[in-house]
């Protein structure tokens, strides 16, 4: 692993960015938000790191698929509670406030996505 930039990593986060923002404000599905944005929130995180370090695609795509899973589990635990967050919109709606199993599914299938970029 080393420190790199990448400017098409950065496009790519930036693209998800935007359209995670729009489905936040504007999409109140049953579908495309809560699932369609899980998948995209593991290729927005893996894109992030990608701008910065050159490393192991799949090293990188399961430790973001680890990290989201552990924050999944803790929403289980209700930790944002822990921090005095439940009353803050942003921190709630950032680090989530309910455990779903579809989470869990969601971000495995951005995972597999993340696979398909290369080293």
């Amino acid at each position: 692993m080393k420190l790199t930039f990448s400017l098409k990593f950065l496009f790519i986060f930036l693209a998800i960015l935007i359209v995670e923002i729009l489905i936040g404000k504007y999409l109140h599905d049953a579908f495309v938000r809560p699932f369609g944005g899980d998948v995209l929130v593991i290729i927005l995180i893996y894109a992030f790191f990608r701008i910065f370090l050159k490393t192991k695609n799949k090293q990188l795509a399961l430790g973001v698929l680890i990290f989201s899973f552990v924050i999944e589990f803790l929403q289980k635990a209700n930790y944002v509670t822990w921090f005095g967050w439940e009353n803050n919109k942003l921190m709630s709606t950032v680090l989530g406030t309910s455990f779903s199993i579809y989470d869990l599914l969601a971000y495995f299938v951005g995972y597999l996505i993340c696979l398909l970029f290369k080293d």
